[in-house]
Order: C-alpha cells, then structure tokens, then sequence
C-alpha cells in the first residue's frame, strides 16, 4: 500500500526534517518523498488530521504478555493488539511467564508466534535459570534465537555474586544485563510507599531506601566488571541522582522510569483501589519531579507503560492481597502527555522511540527518503476521554476508565502493514 501523509510535524532529533511540517511519501514500505508538498497521481492512501505529529516507531522496553502460561490474562495476540492501539511499533517482553523465558526453546515459541506483525516483539530472557536466583541462564543461546537482553523482572537479583558473574558473562557477547532494585529483606511485604499515606491508611510501607540499596550495589558491580547495566523501574529521587553520578564518571549505565511513576503519585491509593497496587510503588510528589528533571537531562534514558495484565481474580480483593500491576500501552502516551509543561515533548518521544532501540542495539530509524517506514502518527494536544473501548488488552486492571488524557495516537506505519485508531 502506498500512503501519503500530509501536512505532519516530524518529531525525530535525528532527522534532518525535526521540528518540519512535510508531506511524506511511502511506497511499498519505503519512504521515497519528504517535501513541504506532495502532489502525486499515483494510487496512494492519503493521511490528513489536525495537528498530525509524526515520529519514529515508538518502542517500549518493558511489557509483559503473560505466554506461555497465562493466556487468560493476556496472549501474544491481544498484547500486540494493545502495542499497536497504544502507538508502539515495537516492544520488548518480560521473562515472566510460565515456564520462563529461560531457555532457546521459549524465545523462539515467541519469535515464531509473533512473526509478521506489524508490532515487532522481541523477548528478554531471564537472567537466571528460571529466575530461581541461583544460576546463570543459558544467556548465549537465547541470544543467539532472538532474546534481546536478559532479567529476572520483578524478581530483584538478591545474589550479588550472581549478578557479578552474569555482568562478566554477558560481556563474552554483547549481551545486556537488566535489573529491577529492590532489597527484599527491607521491603519485606510492603504493600506501598512508606509516607504519610501509608500511615493514614495503615498498610506496610515500601521505603525507597530498599530500591536505592540496589540501585547503589548494582552501579558498584557494573564498575567493578566495567560492564554495561540497566536500571528499569527507577522510582525514587535518590536512585535518580546515583544513576546521575555514575552516568557523570563515565559508567554505561542506562535507565528507565514507567509511565505511572511519573504522573501520579501515592495520595491516588486513598480509595484503596487495587489497580494503583503497583511495583515500584507510587512514590511522592518530590520522586516524581526528581524523575521529570532526569528524563530532561537525560539521567532517565527510557519511559516504560510496564504494561503488567492481571485478571480480575487477582485484582478484586482486599488491597493487602492483590495483584501487582495494571495495563499500560494504550494510555502510555495519554499519561505522559498529560503533564503538560513538565516533559517536553521531543524529550517524551525520544525516551519512547530512539532511546530504548538505542541501549537494545536495535536498528537505529530515522525519517529519511530511502528509509524504511516504522513510524508512529499521533495528536499531542486533542483532548479525549479514555473508555472501555479503548482497551485492546485482555485485562483491564486500569484505574483509568472515564480519565481525560491529552494527547492520543492516530495510528502506527510498520512492516509494510498499517492500523488507524478510530
């Protein structure tokens, strides 16, 4: 299919076109036009819409799809369906399945599965043998099927020597080592933030002092193997500004930060509803503007939906005994968005588009004459009311039904395929 879209403001810091309002030109997946004006006689689809932005093809770092294994909270097909609503031509899936994704086996089950979509899905394995946290995981060979990096998840690596042998290992191939912070013998079985709500509402906090211990102790192993290391879930203003200074020595350290860390913080858990039962936690007001400024000055690399489905068995109980986690790619961007003033706008796509490719050593894209088409069309400044509708996931653990975001995609180009949200 060919398709022009028309009048679009291209947001991408590595083309030459960022910050233009171009028509563009794709023919059979390629771009072969960019020019303030296109007339064509050729048979083509043409895309028109106010304040149509453009960018490369939106990339999450961290979304769960729960197959193999429990397909009745979501499967490979309604996860992608939920990507591609949410504007994002690629994502990158966590291990946590049922089995893990432990072995060559499980990565290609997902590759093969997930061949030919118009979402590109690329699977993390684990970091240990089925995330047991005793011994490295076959870490080469799921590479060499398709894995894109290798964690636990959720489970923090409470083993430093393991963590310091998988850092020494990955190195043997490239690999990527990613970790989620959390010191278990301080969290123990803390349900939220440890403040002043937690107080009011008489549950086990979470200190952040249990995420920022290991945000400290894994920069301390990736130095002494002189490893590269990523730190997902950041949540907290120290863990913001020990990252700060080992990116400052020169480290390769990298970070990312989801969506709902950055834009709501723990007074939203003063009704008890489930949804906002999160892990890392809701944090403050003052964790929140710590991570704003570190996106902004590139201290927090990456935004993540950390899309994590939960059926409504596991999330409609008291709130000591559900589910962590809710669903997060089709208002990812809604959410971001939606601060407006506190994130610039270019400084949100990067951090969803060329950013996280760039740590996975992912093709890097630009829009180019000559290019490929991965491409992710979207209005950063309509107002729209999110609704049942919306949701493309088999869950809809969401605390955001009947919520009025700014900003919402229109559509995404990839792989010679396209969809337009309606």
């Amino acid at each position: 299919m060919n398709i022009l879209i028309k009048s679009a403001i291209i947001i991408d810091s590595n083309s030459s076109h960022n910050g233009k309002t171009m028509d563009v030109l794709i023919e059979n997946g390629i771009i072969t036009s960019i020019k303030s004006k296109i007339n064509t006689d050729k048979n083509v689809k043409v895309i028109e819409a106010e304040n149509l932005h453009l960018s490369t093809g939106w990339m999450d770092m961290q979304v769960n799809f729960c197959d193999p294994g429990f397909e009745h909270k979501e499967d490979l097909e309604t996860g992608i369906k939920a990507a591609t609503a949410g504007g994002f031509t690629g994502v990158a899936i966590v291990s946590s399945t049922n089995p893990p994704i432990h072995s060559k086996s499980e990565v290609q089950y997902i590759k093969n599965k997930t061949a030919n979509s118009i979402v590109d899905v690329y699977p993390i394995g684990t970091l240990s043998y089925r995330q047991e946290g005793v011994d490295i995981s076959e870490m080469y060979d799921m590479q060499q099927a398709g894995a894109i990096a290798f964690s636990d998840d959720k489970k923090s690596v409470g083993n430093a020597g393991l963590l310091m042998r998988a850092l020494l290992y990955a190195q043997n191939f490239g690999g990527l080592i990613i970790t989620h912070c959390d010191e278990k013998s301080i969290s123990q079985d803390g349900k939220i933030n440890e403040g002043e709500t937690s107080t009011k509402l008489g549950l086990m906090g979470i200190p952040a002092l249990a995420e920022e211990v290991m945000v400290n102790r894994n920069i301390f192993l990736a130095e002494y193997t002189n490893a590269p290391i990523h730190i997902a879930n950041v949540s907290t203003q120290k863990s913001v500004e020990l990252i700060r200074q080992a990116k400052a020595k020169g480290m390769r350290v990298t970070s990312s930060a989801n969506a709902y860390n950055i834009s709501i913080d723990d007074s939203a858990l003063m009704e008890f509803d489930s949804n906002y039962k999160l892990n890392p936690p809701l944090r403050t007001k003052t964790d929140i503007e710590a991570i704003r400024k570190g996106i902004a000055d590139g201290t927090i690399d990456c935004i993540t939906s950390d899309h994590r489905p939960q059926d409504m068995e596991s999330k409609n109980l008291e709130f000591d005994n559900a589910s962590n986690g809710m669903i997060g790619l089709e208002t990812c961007f809604g959410l971001i968005n939606s601060n407006k003033g506190k994130i610039k706008l270019e400084a949100i796509i990067d951090a969803i588009s060329s950013h996280p490719r760039s740590i996975l050593k992912l093709q890097p894209l630009k829009i180019e004459e000559g290019e490929e088409a991965n491409m992710t069309l979207f209005n950063p400044f309509v107002e729209w009311t999110f609704e049942r509708k919306h949701i493309f996931s088999k869950s809809i653990n969401t605390p955001f039904i009947g919520t009025k975001f700014t900003g919402k995609v229109v559509g995404i180009i990839n792989n010679k395929q396209t969809h337009f949200n309606k």
